[in-house]
């Protein structure tokens, strides 16, 4: 597919450059009208006598009298006439006369004065230039002999740096990466994939540097490994093409608005949004890529200009949608533009706004580009999947056993789509890995290893032409040809790898966990490359989307094929030095003690604990009731900007199932010093690392730890009479509060259970325990 202009485009754009040497331009625009009087096309007389027309027209369009040049100044009537003349000239040429004769006019100019189009290239300013020029200009100075080129090595560099941040993205931080390792070729290409103008948004920005990088400087093997997926761009000008031709630009102000104003309004935007057509040139270009595509699934990502960003990573604020591509040319047309609109409404998401809000980029004009992907897998029966899919940090921040060495990075790894791989799913588990140590589980216990493997798939069902969720029994069976890599045998508690075929009623005996494949391929060494390369010139940590191909499972040691989706600097917790537990605490200071996969850090003072108990949560009838408990949690944590806090509460938050957990989203809990999760029987589903959810990654960003409380455990602390006998504050930072809402949602001043004391948090990550505890104010 071709999205690029045709060679005489560029050779026009040499002619535009050319406002930045008037004389020249001057010099061509008067060889033209001669040109158009040698040929008798139009006498100068009347030539003279149609631009004092149209500009008497343009008099009148701007609202002047008809009969009164004298109400300009002499100088701006001859401004007037001096362009409108010009633009005669060019309309008249190019119904008259060829772009070969055109062309022969620039040349001729050019030669009187000594200048080849090498030389003017080579002159221009690519600050200024149009974008073809400049990569014209950048593609020259590469043809030259090295000893020529020598001596334009730096005009090279300045072009390459317009071309990225014009074409891919204006951020300093990326542009200072970047410019170092795409070649033109890698430019020239991702422009040929471009569909409309602007950027191409920091996801595809953040995924095409990776791979740049890795194809660069990985050994052999990674590099024969290591892939890209097809990928098409929107580019970031089409939202407001899209907006401004569907009426839908008295929207863009919503970032200005109140947290309950946006969120009340969302369900219209996204409503209208849906309701907007497309330009008949985009529509074009969207049927010419879905007939290249053919029906391999899509799936239709934002990649604003700040997602994926240094510091600011947008995980999971805007949409992102798995089209199946299975029906008629019309019906995948409808689809994908049903999926575009999404995604550009999500823009004006909530959760987006308030995040931008808080980290200062509310004023920033975040423009939405989309990436277009083939989805990576294959067909297995019905279905299309990946044989895996997830997500890598460089850096494990949670290590779950002494031993574990966190520089060396974690991967969090799911069958299937990797959906349930970035989300708080239901009752899931990932396969986490610490590449340090591959084999070493947060548990060994064999009924751990079961309970905590993956329980279902997220595929496209090719027939019924949708995303589904199914148990991975009902997908996997004998005929599968990775299956070896991917399950063990549950022997009585003993994990063994798959050496027959099993009968159908066998194959509840199968546990998913991907230990054979990590035994038996350069999967885990692999990924420690790629992670460490990347960070090494990143300049700093950085996470990574992927999915995995086995290329073949009946080898003895297959090559496993790494498909790079994304990358970002990677979120992490402020680096604090270690401090000790404190010693000789008695047991009326605690307030919590855990012991459950704990980070390093420490909070110095907290005054208030927002406190959701369990028993109240769990009673609340409806879906309903638990959203509005969610909105009341979000008003205290604005109301509560000034104090220092923690959130306490029972199950996974943030789930998209609010039987697992209270289902806030980031916005609702910013303001948070901790996030502190109850589990236990009665009290919320087991705990469960989220390391790796973009829920996470908000909470790292935002310096909030993520703890969890196993209350069943024998070494976990918890305080009952602080949590539930301690006066509920409530009332003095939400005004009319629901009374429903009192059962379920606690505000605890710490003085109230002990006057003249605060609370604070060590958390020692190589001991695994963190604890609450209550100090005096005069300590």
């Amino acid at each position: 597919m071709t999205f690029v202009n045709s060679p005489s485009d560029r050779l026009l754009g040499i002619y535009l450059a050319l406002g930045q040497y008037p004389i020249l331009r001057s010099r061509i625009r008067n060889r033209m009208l001669e040109r158009l009087f040698d040929k008798g096309i139009i006498t100068p007389e009347s030539f003279e006598a149609e631009v004092r027309e149209k500009a008497v027209r343009s008099q009148k369009r701007e609202g002047m009298l008809a009969s009164s040049q004298a109400e300009e100044l002499p100088e701006v009537w001859e401004l007037r006439l001096g362009r409108i003349r010009y633009h005669v000239i060019e309309l008249m040429f190019s119904e008259y006369f060829s772009f070969k004769e055109f062309e022969d006019i620039v040349n001729e100019i050019l030669s009187e004065r000594g200048i080849t189009k090498n030389d003017l290239r080579l002159a221009i300013n690519p600050e200024l230039a149009p974008l073809e020029l400049v990569f014209e200009q950048a593609m020259t100075i590469e043809k030259l002999p090295p000893l020529e080129r020598k001596q334009y090595e730096a005009r090279l560099l300045e072009s390459k740096v317009v071309i990225i941040r014009s074409m891919i993205s204006d951020q300093l931080r990326y542009i200072n990466v970047a410019k170092d390792w795409f070649t033109l070729s890698d430019l020239a290409e991702i422009k040929r994939r471009i569909i409309g103008s602007g950027r191409i948004g920091g996801k595809a920005a953040g995924m095409l540097l990776a791979a740049r990088i890795i194809r660069e400087t990985g050994s052999e093997t990674l590099r024969s490994s290591i892939r890209v997926p097809e990928s098409f761009y929107v580019g970031s000008n089409e939202i407001y093409t899209f907006m401004s031709i569907n009426n839908l630009i008295h929207w863009n102000d919503q970032k200005y608005k109140s947290e309950g104003d946006m969120r009340d309004e969302y369900p219209t935007i996204i409503e209208e949004f849906l309701k907007g057509e497309y330009p008949p040139g985009s529509i074009e270009k969207f049927q010419s890529m879905l007939a290249m595509v053919g029906c391999r699934p899509l799936i239709v990502r934002s990649s604003s200009l700040l997602e994926d960003n240094f510091g600011m990573a947008f995980a999971g604020k805007y949409e992102s949608i798995f089209l199946p591509n299975q029906g008629s040319l019309k019906d995948n047309l409808r689809e994908l533009k049903k999926a575009l609109a999404l995604v550009y409404a999500s823009t004006l998401n909530p959760a987006a706004l308030l995040y931008r809000r808080r980290r200062g980029l509310q004023d920033y004009d975040e423009r939405m580009a989309i990436l277009i992907q083939v989805v990576e897998g294959e067909n297995y029966n019905k279905y299309y999947l990946p044989h895996g899919a997830g997500v890598a940090f460089s850096r494990n921040l949670y290590r779950w056993a002494p031993q574990i060495r966190s520089e060396e990075g974690f991967v969090r790894l799911v069958w299937g789509l990797g959906t349930r791989a970035v989300d708080r799913v239901g009752n899931d588990y990932p396969r986490l890995i610490a590449l340090s140590h591959p084999l070493l589980r947060p548990s060994s216990e064999p009924k751990a290893v079961r309970r905590y493997s993956q329980q279902f798939v997220d595929l496209i069902d090719l027939e019924k032409n949708e995303l589904v969720t199914l148990p991975i029994h009902d997908v996997l069976d004998s005929r599968y040809p990775p299956l070896r890599y991917l399950v063990q045998v549950d022997e009585d508690g003993y994990f063994t790898p798959l050496r027959i075929n099993l009968s159908g009623s066998d194959n509840r005996r199968l546990v998913l966990n991907y230990d054979e494949m990590l035994k038996r391929t350069a999967f885990a060494k692999h990924m420690k490359e790629i992670l460490s390369t990347l960070e090494k010139y990143y300049r700093g940590p950085v996470d990574v989307e992927f999915t995995i191909r086995i290329k073949n499972p009946e080898a003895i040691q297959p090559q496993v094929i790494i498909t790079l989706l994304q990358c970002r600097p990677q979120s992490h917790l402020a680096a604090s030095e270690k401090i000790n537990l404190p010693a000789g605490l008695g047991a009326q200071d605690i307030v919590f003690s855990t012991q459950f996969v704990v980070p390093r850090g420490f909070i110095e003072r907290i005054d208030y604990v927002l406190f959701v108990p369990p028993e109240g949560y769990f009673a609340l009838p409806t879906n309903a009731d638990r959203v509005k408990l969610a909105r009341a949690i979000g008003e205290l944590n604005n109301n509560l900007t000034r104090e220092s806090f923690i959130c306490t509460g029972p199950g996974r938050w943030g789930s998209s199932n609010s039987d697992l957990g209270v289902p806030i989203d980031y916005s609702d809990i910013y303001n948070t010093r901790a996030l502190v999760e109850l589990a236990g029987q009665g009290v919320g589903p087991e705990p469960e690392p989220s390391l790796g959810t973009h829920f996470f990654q908000d909470l790292l960003e935002s310096q909030i730890y993520p703890l969890a409380i196993y209350l069943d455990a024998d070494t976990t602390v918890f305080n009952r009479k602080f949590f539930y006998d301690t006066p509920n504050r409530l009332d003095e930072f939400v005004k009319n509060v629901d009374e429903s809402l009192l059962s379920c949602l606690k505000l605890i001043r710490v003085s109230d259970f002990a006057p003249d004391r605060y609370m604070q948090v060590v958390m020692d990550d190589e001991k695994n325990q963190a604890v609450a505890f209550l100090k005096d104010e005069n300590i």
